[in-house]
């Protein structure tokens, strides 16, 4: 039984002070906090979070899970995610590019074909983003039909 320094009364083996005079025990240490059998101690995100997180930020989320998670599940979803909006993201700098929005071709008040295709392509980027996210946090592997065989190609089976 440990004794306290300063006055000799016998205090637990993990008290910090003495429960008579108040003195700090040098040798102790405050107890560690030990987690229930069966409860992680580090716990690690949710797969499912993992997964819609993917698609957070579109491929810049994606990327970022694809070279920190391992699991499969979240690697498949990184994947996808890199690939679908990707290529959306080069598709719109394309059509913004190609068409040039000016004056001679619509601009902002006029009509044009570029313009319809670029603003179809902003809905469908967003259809895909809430559909994913929501699909992935519903823990299933929604395959875009195109882009998640391309992935696999691309980045290998996970």
């Amino acid at each position: 039984m440990p004794h306290c320094t300063k006055c000799g009364t016998i205090v637990a083996g993990n008290a910090a002070f003495c429960g008579n005079c108040g003195a700090a025990q040098t040798g102790s240490q405050p107890a560690a906090s030990i987690a229930p059998a069966g409860v992680n101690a580090h716990p690690e995100m949710a797969e499912n979070v993992a997964g819609a997180l993917c698609y957070a930020l579109v491929w810049i989320t994606g990327l970022i899970f694809y070279f920190v998670d391992k699991r499969p599940y979240v690697r498949f979803h990184a994947a996808q995610s890199i690939v679908v909006f990707g290529s959306i993201t080069i598709l719109h700098e394309f059509l913004r590019t190609f068409f040039g929005f000016s004056s001679i071709t619509g601009d902002w008040t006029g009509f044009s074909l570029g313009f319809a295709l670029w603003r179809l392509l902003h809905l469908v980027g967003l259809i895909l983003w809430i559909l994913l996210m929501v699909k992935a946090y519903q823990g299933e592997r929604f395959r875009v039909p195109i882009a998640a065989d391309f992935a696999e190609k691309l980045f290998g089976k996970a």
